[in-house]
């Protein structure tokens, strides 16, 4: 069975694929083009795919019969029609679970560095510029006992929910397709309406799966709902806020402060001047960047392609019912 794998990922991986005695197929670039990669993806009998540069539509499968499988090295699946890939027979694998301490612990940075104008301040060193003491300039702000609103309380926004009680004893509040009976038990977390979520949050930390549904939900009309000294955290995806939207309420004080490890789009422009306010702290989508959760990611990819190759169900799969309607 032949495995086109798109960028090289950690050597764990590599080895379980080796062991497992798959033919190995890495492109001799390390950028393709639409066309070079549909090249690629012709000539394979499965995907591991590492990044969304390219979708996973109807026009891929059209144009790639002969792909049977694909693993994902992301837990998201947002560039993947998982209806048209359930529709033909082909699983998608994805990687839940492992990174969710390390994409919380880039949450958990951005709040605090907002918080505290981290970015601003670090900048104002490298640039020679501590000036002298000033008792009213950018002052940041205290998170103890303040309401941390979490949309999408599964294992990545439970993970910051705990790491927020534990640290600050923040109040928990959140909104999700279905209650969370554990957070409500363990962090004493409330479900509450999506409208309460924002008017009632200090900080609103988003860890929803993101659907076409769903794009730009967080936009003007909504962060002007929020407290005008409340915090919006995206290590979602990028597509979930309105980015021009973002900074105009950060510049009309709709909101004090805004962190983001996703943004919209991305990669984003380096003269976007929402990186000139002092409450804002972005990151390059780093958040499952630590050894123990690539490696991790890695060891679940191969294990679903491995699966797949002995005709067995995939640990980890995104489109589950790809089984009983192969059964059908």
């Amino acid at each position: 069975m032949k495995v086109f794998i798109n960028k090289r990922i950690p050597e764990t991986g590599i080895e379980m694929l080796n062991e497992a005695g798959l033919e190995l197929i890495f492109p001799e670039k390390e950028t393709l083009s639409y066309e070079e990669w549909i090249h690629y993806c012709k000539n394979t009998d499965t995907i591991l795919n590492v990044g969304g540069n390219f979708k996973y539509d109807k026009n891929f499968f059209d144009a790639c019969p002969n792909v049977k499988a694909i693993a994902l090295y992301s837990v998201g699946f947002d560039h993947v029609d998982i209806k048209e890939a359930t529709q033909r027979n082909i699983p998608i694998g994805n990687t839940p679970d492992v990174l969710s301490r390390a994409t919380s612990d880039v949450a958990f940075l951005l709040m605090q560095s907002v918080a505290r104008r981290a970015s601003y301040n670090f900048q104002k060193v490298k640039d020679d510029n501590w000036g002298t003491f000033d008792p009213l300039h950018a002052l940041g702000q205290e998170l103890y006992g303040k309401t941390l609103g979490i949309f999408g309380l599964g294992r990545i926004g439970y993970e910051m929910a705990e790491k927020s009680k534990k640290a600050f004893g923040m109040n928990i509040i959140y909104h999700n397709r279905h209650e969370n009976e554990e957070a409500e038990k363990e962090l004493g977390a409330a479900y509450v309406s999506f409208e309460e979520l924002i008017r009632n949050s200090d900080v609103l930390s988003v860890h929803a799966n993101f659907t076409p549904e769903q794009k730009e939900l967080f936009n003007y009309s909504i962060f002007e709902q929020m407290k005008p000294d409340s915090i919006f955290i995206n290590t979602a995806r990028g597509g979930f806020h309105n980015q021009k939207d973002l900074y105009q309420a950060l510049v009309d004080k709709k909101i004090w402060g805004a962190g983001l490890d996703v943004t919209n789009p991305e990669p984003m422009s380096a003269d976007d001047p929402i990186l000139g306010l002092s409450s804002v702290c972005i990151l390059p989508h780093i958040g499952s960047a630590t050894l123990e959760a690539r490696n991790g990611m890695a060891r679940l990819a191969a294990g679903n392609i491995i699966a797949f190759s002995k005709n067995e169900k995939m640990p980890n799969c995104a489109n589950p019912d790809v089984y009983s309607h192969q059964s059908s």
